[in-house]
């Protein structure tokens, strides 16, 4: 790429943010969130889904897609080819753990 004024704001800005994630406290602390953003996403997504009850399968299918898509980025090929621990892999698979963890929580509640 060029090296224009954009270019090197945004790698700045992704330096600084990897800087500032290298400390195991704050990486931890972003995987956190990102754990609990994904249970509140499934909560979130389980409620409005089951309110409009035409929405359930192709919702379902869309999930189970976009879980399997986060798998492939996770553990694929591209995980073993390249450093394992980045933070972005961890805070996606963080995600995509949360997200699971709440639909499996809300199909508790309702079974019984």
């Amino acid at each position: 790429m060029q090296d224009t004024r954009l270019n090197r704001l945004l790698n700045n800005a992704g330096d600084r943010a990897t800087q500032w994630a290298s400390n195991p406290w704050r990486r931890l602390s972003l995987v956190m969130l990102a754990l609990l953003l994904g249970f509140f996403l499934a909560n979130g997504i389980s409620t409005t889904a089951g309110q409009l009850a035409f929405w359930d399968v192709s919702l379902s299918a869309l999930c189970v897609f976009l879980i399997e898509i986060v798998n492939r980025l996770a553990y694929g090929l591209s995980r073993q080819r390249t450093r394992p621990g980045l933070l972005w892999g961890d805070v996606l698979n963080a995600l995509k753990l949360g997200f699971i963890y709440g639909f499996v929580l809300e199909a508790f509640k309702l079974g019984s």
